[in-house]
This record gives C-alpha cells, sequence and structure tokens, in this order.
C-alpha cells in the first residue's frame, strides 16, 4: 500500500503513525486485561477419603484444596477423580504429628516398598506459602529431604494430614501445605492409634476410596462450617 509516490506529506505520516497508535492503543487494552483480576468461582471441590481398616469403616475425610498452590490442587483433584488413590494406604502413621499416604506402591502385596514411590515419579514445584501453616488438618505434600532435593519440590502422589492437636510449626516453610480438612479430623485420629510396626506402618491395612464432588462454596460453609478467605 505504500507503492504510490503522489501521497503526500501529511498522506504518508499518517500511513506511517496508523500503526503506532494502533500499538499504543492496543498496549493500553492489554495492560488493562493483565491487571484486570479473574472472578472468583463460586464453587469449590470437596474430596472424601473414605477410610477402612480390613472389614472396619474408619469414616470419612473431607478436605478443601487451596487456589493459591494451583499446581498441587489441580494435582491432587486429577489423582482423586481418575482413581488413582483408590485403593492406596496411609503406610505412615505417627501419633501426635501426622498420617501419610498416597503412595502407588502401597496397593501392590510388598509391604516393603511403601512410601519409596514409583521409578521416575514427576515432582511438583514447591508452592510454600507463608499463610498456609502446618495447623491440625492441615493438607501437605511429601518430599525428598533437601540435601537431595534443594528446591523442595513435592511428591506428585504422597501426601500426609497433621493429626497434632497443635500442628507441627517446625514444618512451616519447608513443604507445601494445600489444602485443609473440613470435616472427619476424628478419623485421622483414628488412624495415628492405630497399631503399627517399627516402621510406622499400620500392621493391619488402612486404605482410602477417594471421590470428588462439587458444591457451592456457600454449601460447603453451610454443611461443613469451613469460611473462604
Amino acid at each position: 500500500m505504500f507503492a504510490t509516490l503522489r501521497f503526500t506529506a501529511v498522506a504518508a505520516l499518517l500511513l506511517f503513525s496508523a500503526p503506532a497508535v494502533q500499538a499504543q492503543q492496543a498496549a493500553r487494552t492489554e495492560s488493562k486485561v493483565k491487571t484486570k483480576a479473574p472472578k472468583p468461582s463460586k464453587k469449590d471441590e470437596v474430596v472424601t477419603l473414605s477410610v477402612m481398616q480390613g472389614a472396619t469403616a474408619l469414616g470419612d475425610i473431607r478436605l478443601v484444596l487451596f487456589d493459591q498452590t494451583p499446581l498441587h490442587k489441580a494435582n491432587f483433584l486429577d489423582k482423586a477423580k481418575n482413581g488413582f488413590y483408590s485403593g492406596t494406604t496411609f503406610h505412615r502413621v505417627i501419633p501426635d504429628f501426622m498420617v501419610q499416604g498416597g503412595d502407588a506402591n502401597s496397593k501392590d502385596a510388598d509391604p516393603n516398598n511403601d512410601g519409596m514411590g514409583q521409578p521416575n515419579d514427576p515432582t511438583i514445584p514447591a508452592e510454600i506459602r507463608p499463610e498456609y501453616k502446618h495447623k491440625r488438618g492441615a493438607v501437605a505434600a511429601a518430599r525428598q529431604g533437601d540435601f537431595v532435593n534443594p528446591t523442595r519440590a513435592s511428591s506428585s502422589s504422597q501426601f500426609y494430614i497433621v493429626q497434632n492437636p497443635k500442628g507441627t510449626p517446625h514444618l512451616d516453610g519447608q513443604y507445601t501445605v494445600f489444602g485443609q480438612v473440613i470435616q472427619g479430623q476424628d478419623v485421622v485420629d483414628k488412624i495415628a492409634k492405630t497399631a503399627r510396626n517399627d516402621m510406622d506402618r499400620p500392621t493391619e491395612a488402612v486404605k482410602m476410596t477417594v471421590k470428588v464432588e462439587k458444591l457451592k462454596k456457600k454449601k460447603i460453609t453451610e454443611l461443613y462450617g469451613y469460611q473462604y478467605q
């Protein structure tokens, strides 16, 4: 469109200026788009862990997961929905501390590999946030130690629930807390009290079946008393 030589200087100026004006307008529009925060969803997903020990039902543990730890939330919900967690066990329980589960190895017949994880298991980048503490009922991601994992990346499957009534504040800032028990902390207490061997593994397997239900946040507050910030 710049081929003709008969444009006046003013016309040429307008032609060359138009893209610049458009670019400025686009930049302003883009800036407005970037600064506009997305509307928070009025719904959330409640994760229910139905816990059995042998033929005995210990009860249900219900969790919500934090939007501020999006990688951990998305990963956990995906595994919960696709059946990964159902049939896994709480393979490590320590009274007045926590109960840990979610390892795929706990589905097999060999108790000695529970907690070791699958070969080449992926990790999740740490999402450690100062506002989320290891209070009673906190749900957090297990991980390898700092000496082999200095970035504190999380296991993609194993998690633990804080059982100690006073919390475990010495873990704050070291592990990603990504959820909270909203009902069934008494079931966590039952798990912690079960008989265990010298590896802290229950002598009788404590298995979970996991499902996910989407509800309005208002309904979650009504049913379970959980207050969204």
